[in-house]
């Protein structure tokens, strides 16, 4: 199962990494979610991304809060698949993909399955 969310995680991020403008932290979480023994740092990792989340937010930068609501999402994911103390919601792995698809609709991306294997259609 972790496995699986690992693949979900890593799919998008790698995707954008390669669209947005500031990879800092998308490739900090690309670190994070192939080294299982440092992924407690995600929780760090977290309130970095809300900095520039708060930021974007005050600059009214849409682009930049849709990617980092993505990114914070999955640094949540990513900490709690450690199972450390005072975890984040349980439903943030749910919310990986409805963010990805949201920047990736920010991006001007119209083929859901360039994003993730995951949102390919059948």
């Amino acid at each position: 199962m972790i496995g699986d969310v690992i693949k979900a995680i890593l799919a998008p991020l790698t995707f954008f990494e390669g669209r947005c403008e500031d990879k800092e932290t998308l490739r900090k979480l690309i670190t994070l979610a192939n080294d299982r023994s440092r992924r407690k740092e995600a929780h760090a990792l977290f309130s970095e991304i809300r900095r520039k989340t708060l930021a974007a937010a005050k600059r009214n930068d849409q682009l930049a809060l849709a990617q980092y609501n993505f990114e914070e999402i999955c640094a949540k994911t990513l900490y709690n698949l450690t199972r450390e103390p005072a975890p984040f919601d349980p439903d943030t792995p749910f919310w990986v993909l409805p963010r990805a698809l949201e920047l990736g609709r920010m991006l001007g991306i119209t083929d859901a399955g360039e994003i993730s294997p995951l949102l390919k259609a059948r």
